[in-house]
C-alpha cells in the first residue's frame, strides 16, 4: 500500500487513532411525520360519502399513507448515503416514488368535487411539485473515491451496508429489553465498529484486514444478541448478562487493537512516502529543506 485514499493524512483531517464520530439523529423529522395526517382525515372524511366517493377516499388516503411510509425510509436511505464516504445509491428511489403517490393521493381526494378530471389532475401534479420542493430527490449517483477502481468501491459500499445493518439490529434488540445500561454499553460498541467503519470508507485498501470484523464478527455479535435477548424474555440470568457484557467487551478490545493497527499501517505507508519522494529529490539534486 503506497498510497493513500481519501485525504486520511491531508491537513484538517481527523488525527490518526480519532475517526470522528457523526451523531446518531433521526433524519425523519416534524415535516415528515406531518405527511401521516393527511391519509387519516381523508380516510375519516369519506366514511359519510356515497359509494364512488367512499372508494376513492380510500384509494386516495391508501396513496398518501403509502406515501408518507416511502418518504420516511428515503429520507433515512439518504441520510445514510450522505454520511458514507463511499456508498451505492438506494436501489429504490423511495421518496421520488412517495411524491408521485402523494400527487396521486391528492388527485384522488379531489376527483369527486366540482374541478372535475383536469383540476383533480393539476392539483395532483402541484402536489407531486411541492412535495419534490419541500423533500427533494434520492441520490442517483455512487458515491466513490477518486483513484480507487469501481469494483473495490462497490465492494467496500456492500460490506459497510451489512455491517451497519448488524449494528442497527444489535442496538434494536437491546433496546427492546428496556435495560438502560446495557443499551449504553452496546452503544459503545457500535461507536468502536463505525470507528472501524469509517476507517475502511476512507482507505478501501483496509478491506482485505477489517473484513471479518465487519462480517463474520459483527454477524456472531447479533447472533448472540438474538439469543440474549430470547433468554432474557423468558427467563432473566444474570450469569447470561455477565457473558453478554463479557463478549462485548472482548470485541470491543478487539476492534480498537484492529483499527489501531489499520491507522498505523497507514502512517507507515505515509511515511514510506515521503522518504521516496525525498530520495527523488535528491536524485534531481533538489535540497530538501527539512533536513
Amino acid at each position: 500500500m503506497a498510497k493513500s485514499y481519501g485525504g486520511k493524512f491531508s491537513p484538517g483531517a481527523t488525527p490518526a487513532g480519532h475517526v470522528q464520530q457523526r451523531p446518531v439523529v433521526d433524519p425523519v423529522g416534524a415535516r415528515a411525520n406531518l405527511m401521516l395526517v393527511p391519509p387519516a382525515i381523508l380516510l375519516f372524511a369519506s366514511l359519510g360519502s356515497d359509494p364512488a366517493g367512499l372508494a376513492t377516499g380510500i384509494a386516495g388516503a391508501a396513496a398518501l399513507g403509502l406515501g408518507a411510509w416511502l418518504l420516511r425510509g428515503g429520507l433515512r436511505a439518504t441520510a445514510a448515503w450522505q454520511a458514507r464516504s463511499v456508498a451505492r445509491r438506494p436501489a429504490l428511489p423511495r421518496k421520488i416514488l412517495a411524491a408521485l403517490l402523494t400527487g396521486l393521493g391528492v388527485a384522488l381526494a379531489t376527483a369527486t368535487g366540482s374541478d372535475g378530471l383536469l383540476g383533480s389532475a393539476i392539483y395532483g401534479i402541484v402536489a407531486t411539485a411541492a412535495h419534490l420542493a419541500a423533500f427533494g430527490i434520492d441520490p442517483l449517483q455512487n458515491k466513490r473515491l477518486a483513484g480507487v477502481d469501481s469494483f473495490q468501491q462497490d465492494r467496500v459500499a456492500r460490506v459497510v451496508e451489512e455491517a451497519e445493518a448488524h449494528l442497527s439490529a444489535m442496538m434494536a434488540q437491546i433496546t427492546a429489553l428496556g435495560d438502560r445500561p446495557l443499551q449504553t454499553r452496546v452503544a459503545a460498541f457500535q461507536s468502536t465498529a463505525l470507528t472501524m467503519i469509517r476507517t475502511v470508507e476512507e482507505d478501501p485498501r483496509d478491506m482485505t484486514s477489517a473484513r471479518k470484523f465487519l462480517g463474520v464478527y459483527l454477524q456472531g455479535a447479533t447472533d448472540a444478541t438474538t439469543k440474549f435477548v430470547d433468554l432474557t424474555r423468558r427467563k432473566p440470568s444474570p450469569q447470561a448478562r455477565e457473558a453478554y457484557v463479557a463478549l462485548l467487551d472482548d470485541l470491543d478490545r478487539n476492534f480498537n487493537a484492529r483499527t489501531a493497527r489499520l491507522l498505523d499501517d497507514d502512517r507507515s505507508d505515509m511515511d514510506i512516502e515521503i522518504k521516496v519522494l525525498r530520495d527523488r529529490l535528491a536524485r534531481e539534486g533538489i535540497a530538501d529543506r527539512q533536513d
